[in-house]
């Protein structure tokens, strides 16, 4: 595999002393802040993503959520853990990536679904 065609690999991953940005820079020259708050609504765990698209769960009142712990896992992926115990999402750095190149839209989509689903980004089940 050549430089090229290799996945970008990250330089640094830095949890903010507030607890509610993680910093991720990759070596292609990209870099992110991620909310505490958006990873956690984004977890690629079962829990909320389900076993299919009709089983993703849209979660609400997430909005003050501070990650607690940063694992790695192997190699390849971050498991993290938020104050609210969730800690069941592995995130691979090819995630992390997609969802800092794609941060925007997907936390518009994610704002919609809550107003859909009649939730709140403070206060879980309600509006």
């Amino acid at each position: 595999m050549t430089a090229s065609s290799a996945a970008p690999w990250p330089t640094e991953v830095r949890l903010s002393k507030d607890r509610r940005t993680l910093a991720i820079a990759f070596d292609t020259g990209e870099a992110y802040e991620l909310t505490a708050e958006y990873l956690r609504v984004m977890s690629p765990s079962a829990e909320v993503q389900g076993h299919s698209e009709a089983e993703r769960k849209t979660v609400g009142g997430k909005r003050n959520v501070q990650i607690i712990k940063v694992d790695g896992v192997g190699n390849y992926a971050v498991r993290i853990g938020f104050d609210d115990m969730h800690d069941s999402g592995i995130y691979s750095w090819a995630l992390l990536r997609e969802l800092g190149a794609d941060a925007e839209r997907r936390f518009a989509t994610y704002l919609d679904e809550l107003a859909a689903k009649g939730l709140d980004r403070d206060r879980p089940g309600q509006k």
